[in-house]
């Protein structure tokens, strides 16, 4: 099977729809076969470091809201991606890893979410480095398919995303475009 999207999911980057090159994978076994593949914390964290480093290119791990950042922060030179979990709409742990892993850690490789991916989530996750989404939701998918990513032109939260230039204020910013 290729892709990690399951019936319904199409995966979403800022650059339009495209084909998943990932399988979510629920063990090491997994590695042994061609292609790429997300594998749970615990699993990834089981991997020899000869092996982590051997298979970047097509190692990625998945977090869910409850797990520590702090468990990978040293092997992320390790990974290709980092899929972080949103099972539910109202858990925002995987909002603060994913500014983290851009604005702190300087993490290069893709940043995805995965679950519920909303209309009211995405702008803010696109400010917040995210660069891959696995999306379910229908009205989500209608309005991406219309080129629609949503969101308020003002914010007040300052976000990995640079700032635009224009006047200066510390508590108003004007989302570009």
């Amino acid at each position: 099977m290729t892709g990690s999207t399951t019936a319904g999911t199409r995966l979403w980057t800022p650059d339009g729809f495209r084909e998943d090159e990932w399988t979510h994978a629920e063990s090491a076994e997994a590695l042994a076969g061609n292609g790429r593949f997300v594998l749970p914390l615990q699993v990834f964290l089981g991997l020899d470091e000869d092996v982590r480093k051997s298979a970047k290119e097509r190692l990625g791990v998945l977090l869910q809201p409850g797990d520590e950042l702090d468990k990978i922060t040293g092997l992320l030179d390790q990974l290709s991606l980092v899929a972080l979990a949103f099972p539910a709409f109202n858990d925002g742990r995987s909002f603060s890893k994913g500014e983290l892993l851009r604005a702190r850690y300087h993490f290069k490789g893709a940043v995805r979410a995965t679950g519920q991916v909303l209309v009211d989530q995405l702008p803010h996750m696109l400010r917040l480095g995210f660069d891959e989404f696995e999306v379910s939701n229908p009205v989500l998918l209608k309005r991406l398919e219309e080129g629609k990513t949503g969101g308020l032109p003002v914010y007040y939260q300052p976000a990995v995303e640079a700032e635009p230039k224009g006047p200066k204020y510390s508590w108003r910013r004007k989302r570009p475009g």
